[in-house]
Formats: structure tokens, sequence, C-alpha cells
């Protein structure tokens, strides 16, 4: 157990953030009541300024604070920002007008307001300097030994405010000593409370202890002016909005409550806000000049001038924002610029890890890779990737392609908005280029199929010819000889001889048609491709032809013969098809078979068979598709497109 937990129980979002709406509102109303105030009283010796540090302090801590309320309405930090602020503003109000009182002979005013300063005085200095060090970053005390610091700094500011209902008031000249005592406890709880902080950063790892640097730079900023005193003091005033700021940066920067996307946006809309008013204001003052005569007109065109200059100001703005808080590596645009250079100036088999290396950068993780559909290339990673904190699906133009796997956040840590703004510029890029690599990957292997089944074709073919023919002629010659020495002598034998040899010419030209027919079906020849497609689909299947198929490249022929003789082979034997629909189709520049069936179909988890993937190497090769899927009716869907404009070369 490292300490308390004492975030606000039973607060539901919009409660906190109506709650967070009304303290900023109350508190910057106060401020702007006080600086009329000010302006009625004589000027101070002090500050040339026309308000107090208190004053800032009140405008800057409960708007930052609601900022953090905003996102986290159960985080203590937030509303200690935020109801801080607001008492600090009322602790400055007050004394203004107290001061007011005085000079105006009020009568019962001003004792009331010194009541009202002096107990708002305690609480700011409760919540801001000794309840924020001993809850900051996380909302919890460092440990349970703290707990009587924090009820023994309530007990002293209480009897504190109490005091100061006595001793708070211009008459007064010297300072009571009782006044004097409790100023030195409220010191030394002040200091226990920023020793706490020492003691956390001391505990804390590398970020945790950047966390807390920042606050106290920002502090010692504070502290240095107030230290110095007159007549440099009133710089405090300029200083003390670093405070919250660093806390906001802090939080900014190591993700701890992921409010980045609303200080974003809140950057955004009051530069949208501030750039189209004045615009509009601009455009309304000279049509108010020039077109004094017809003002709904200049309205209008206000209007429509501030509107045409919205999207390009967000823009700009967005991009700003970007840049302001987390620098050139989150800004998507940038990123995306980088990674379109890197993709020229590279090969399409080493564009993929470009992009990898880009989107690891720009999301300042451990690693970044690619797993692809099929375990098939090997997964690309860029950096370490031994813990996905992401997997998401990356799909190129409507096909998947496999998953893009994110590590987690590294020592640079970047938040998830920036992370959501990086990861959706940039994947589509991953997509392409993980595409290429598997085009280009496809295309190594099938050069490599297609050289190595030459070369086998080619090995059949000599074993064919060598062994076959080649042995079958040799005895055939042999048995010439031999027939015509016994012609002579035994015409008997002769003519059984020759006899022998006519079978053995007939088997002859039955492994020659063999081997033509292994090279090119003779049917394509006898009939074309209409006509064998249709011999071969025989009565139990429906052709149907549209456009002239004639005059199709060789190569198209047999590629689609074998696509449409592989598929009506896999309708019968293992689909189990009762009907088979089979359809040519020639385009201007394309060959379309389609053959459907009723069968089983195939399975999801049903890896494909050497038929099938066959059938995408024929249209593979030539530069075509082949699809295989399983409509919505049941059944097979085999469409391949061919092309009929062929330039091979070999």
């Amino acid at each position: 157990m490292r300490g308390l937990n004492l975030s606000i129980p039973r607060v539901t979002p919009v409660q906190g953030r109506v709650a967070a709406v009304l303290i900023t509102s109350a508190s910057v109303a106060m401020v702007c009541v006080n600086v009329w105030v000010t302006a009625q009283l004589p000027p101070p010796s002090y500050t040339p300024l026309p308000f107090a540090p208190e004053d800032v302090a009140g405008t800057a801590f409960p708007i930052l604070g609601a900022l953090l309320a905003f996102q986290r309405p159960r985080l203590v930090i937030g509303w200690l920002l935020c109801l801080g602020g607001l008492f600090s503003a009322l602790n400055s109000l007050t004394v203004n007008l107290a001061l007011l009182g005085v000079i105006r002979d009020w009568t019962t005013a001003p004792k009331v307001l010194w009541t009202v300063a002096g107990v708002s005085w305690s609480l700011t200095i409760l919540l801001l300097v000794v309840l924020l060090p001993l809850l900051y970053p996380d909302g919890r005390l460092p440990s349970p030994r703290w707990r009587p610091l924090v009820w023994g700094s309530v007990a002293v500011l209480a009897v504190e405010a109490f005091a100061m209902e006595f001793i708070s008031s211009p008459e007064r000249s010297e300072p009571h000593p009782f006044t004097l005592f409790l100023y030195m406890i409220t010191n030394a709880v002040i200091l226990l409370a920023f020793v706490s902080l020492a003691a956390r950063f001391r505990r804390s790892g590398p970020e945790g202890r950047r966390q807390i640097l920042w606050p106290l730079v920002a502090i010692a900023m504070v502290i240095v002016p107030w230290v110095l005193g007159n007549p440099v003091w009133w710089l405090a005033s300029f200083t003390i909005p670093l405070v919250p700021l660093a806390i906001i940066f802090s939080v900014l920067r190591y993700r701890l409550y992921g409010i980045d996307t609303l200080v974003t946006r809140a950057l955004v809309g009051a530069g949208l806000v501030g750039v189209i008013g004045g615009v509009y204001v601009a455009v309304g003052t000279a049509s108010s000049l020039f077109l004094s005569d017809v003002d709904r007109i200049g309205g209008l065109v206000a209007a429509l001038c501030a509107g045409a200059f919205f999207q390009p100001i967000r823009r700009v703005l967005q991009r700003g924002a970007d840049r302001l808080l987390y620098g050139s590596k989150g800004d998507p645009v940038a990123l995306a610029a980088e990674l379109g250079r890197r993709l020229q100036h590279t090969d399409p088999a080493g564009g993929l890890a470009a992009a990898l290396e880009v989107l690891r950068d720009g999301l300042a993780v451990t690693g970044t890779g690619v797993r692809f559909s099929g375990g098939w290339p090997e997964e690309a990673t860029a950096g370490t990737l031994e813990e996905v904190a992401r997997d998401i699906r990356l799909v190129w133009h409507g096909e998947p392609v496999g998953r893009l796997l994110i590590g987690p956040p590294g020592a640079r840590r970047l938040p998830a908005a920036h992370n959501e703004r990086v990861i959706a510029a940039l994947t589509p890029y991953v997509a392409d280029a993980a595409h290429a690599v598997r085009l280009v990957g496809a295309l190594r292997r099938s050069r490599e199929r297609i050289v190595t089944t030459r070369e086998e074709e080619r090995r059949r073919l000599r074993r064919d010819l060598h062994d076959g023919l080649g042995q079958s002629l040799s005895g055939m010659a042999m048995s010439i000889n031999a027939a015509r020495h016994s012609l002579r002598v035994s015409p008997e034998t002769a003519e059984r001889m020759l006899s022998e040899l006519r079978s053995g010419m007939d088997s002859v030209t039955s492994d020659i048609r063999h081997l033509v027919y292994g090279l090119r079906p003779p049917t394509l020849d006898e009939l074309g491709l209409a006509g064998a497609v249709a011999e071969m689909a025989g009565s139990g299947a429906t052709v149907e032809v549209r456009g002239e198929l004639s005059g199709l490249p060789a190569a198209t022929e047999v590629a689609a013969y074998r696509i449409a003789q592989e598929a009506l082979t896999n309708a019968r034997k293992h689909a189990g098809a009762t009907t088979v629909r089979l359809s040519l189709e020639r385009g201007e520049d394309f060959l379309s078979i389609r053959v459907h069936d009723d069968g089983v179909g195939i399975p999801a988890e049903r890896r494909l068979g050497i038929g099938l993937a066959s059938m995408r190497e024929r249209a593979a090769e030539l530069g075509g598709t082949c699809m295989i899927t399983t409509p919505p009716e049941g059944g097979t869907m085999v469409e391949a497109v061919l092309p009929v404009n062929l330039n091979v070369e070999i």
C-alpha cells in the first residue's frame, strides 16, 4: 500500500465537466471584477501592473485545471488547480474590496471582507502549496506516513484563518506575535510538503523524475522574483502560469491522463474563433464603409468569407498545434511527406522497411512490423518487436494484406491522440508497401516456377523421347532389317515381322499424340476454344459463349482451357455439384472464364490445394487474375480474367 487514493468519488464525466466550467467561470468573473476594483484604488507602488499575481493565479490555475478535470473528473490534481485558483481570485477580490471600503468609509463590509480574505488565502495555501505537492502527480500520497501532515496543515491553516479576522486590517501596523508563530508553522508545513515531492523524486524512475522536475523548475521561476522582493517581485505575475503549464506539459509528455486531444482541440478552436471572428469583423467593417446602403449583403459577404477561410485555417492551426505539442515527429503531414520522399528513392522490395521505420519513429515505439496473410512472405520488422501493443488490419483496395504490429512505447513516449493521427496517416502507405512486397515476392516465385517448370518439362520430354519413342523407333529399325533378311529365306517370317512392326507403329503414333497433347490440347486446334470447352464439359454442364473467341493468343487459349478443365474436375469430384454453369466472354482486351457450381463450396479454414493454386498461377503467368470464392447463394465460383493482348518476351 503506497498511500491514500484521494480521487473524487461518484462524479460522472458530465457532472465533472459542468463543475469545472462553473468554477472556472466564477474565478475568471471575480478576476475581471477585481481588475475594475483595482482601478478604483490608488496605484500601488510595488507593481506597475493593473493586476496582482493572485489575479493571474485566479485565471491560469482554474482554466488549466479544468482541462485536466474535463478528461479525468475523478482525479484530484485538476480539482486542486481549479479550486486553488478560485480561492486565489476570491482572496484578491475581497482584499481590494476591503481596501476600497476603507477609502469610502464603509461601516461593516470591510470586517467581513477581511475575514473572507483570510479564509480564502488559507484555502489557497492549503490546496496549491501543501496538497498539490503532496499528491502530485498521481493523486496519491507517497505513503501513509504523510497523512498527519495533511491533517496538521488543515488545522494550522484553519487557526491562521481564524486569527486573520483579528489581525488583518489596515489599522494594524505590526503583526501579532501569535500570527508570526503561525506563519512559521505554515512555512514548515509547506517545506515538508515539498520534501515529500523530493522524496518521491528520489524513489521514482527516469520518467517519474522528469514528471516531477518540470513543475519544480516552474515553481523555482515563481519563487526567485518573490524572494528578491521589491522592486522585481511583481514579475512573478508572468511566471505563475508556468506552474500549471508545466503540469500540463508533464501530463502530455508521459500520457498520465490522456488530455492532449482536449488541449489540441482547445488550441485549434480558440485559433479558429479568433481568426474567423477577425475575418468576419474586418469584412463586415469594410462592407459598412463601402456598402452602407446594402448592409444585409455586407453581412452575407462577411459570413461567406469567414466560412471560406474555415477549413484552410483549421488545417494550418491543427498542424501548428501538433508541431507545438509534439514537434516535427508529431505532424502526420510531415511524416507522410518524409515517407513519400523515402519511397521515391527506394526499390519496391525495400519500401516496407522504410515505411515501418518512419512509423516507428513517428510513434516513438520500440518496434513495428507486418505479419503477412498466409504466413508469406516472412514477417518484416523495424526495431525490436518483443511485445505487440496494437494489431491493425492492413487492406489494399479491399484485399487483406496482413496485420500491422505496433510495439509498446519507448523512452520517448507520446500521447494517444498523436498516435492515432500518425497511424491513420501512415497505415495506407504501409499497406501499399506491404502489397508491393507481396507482388515482388510473387513475381520472383513465379519466375522461379516458370524456369523450374520449363526445365522439368524439357527433362520429361527428353526422357519420354529417349526412353519411349526413341527406343520404339530403334526397335522398329531393327525389325525392318530382320524382315529384309528373312524376306528371301522365309517370306512367312517376314510377313509376321512386318505385321508386328505395323502394330508397333500404332503404339508410337499414340505416344506422339500423348506428347503433343501434353503441350497443347489438340481439340483447341480442331474445334477452337468454345468447341473444346463444350466437348470437355459434356452434357452435365451448361456452357455459354459471349463474344468472338477466334484469334486468341495460343497462351490465352491454353490457360483458359486448363482453368476450365480444373474447375469442372473439382466441381464433379470434390464439390458434389449437380449443376455446373460455365461461361466464356470476350471483351475488348480480356477473356473472362466463369465456372459456378451448386456444390458444398470451400470451407474458410481449408487451405487451397494444388489444383486451385495452379489455376491462379496460370492466370498470374499471363498477367491476369483468378478468384475462387463461395457466393452467398452457395457453391463455388471460379472467375478468371485473362488478357488477350499479350506482349511476352522470353
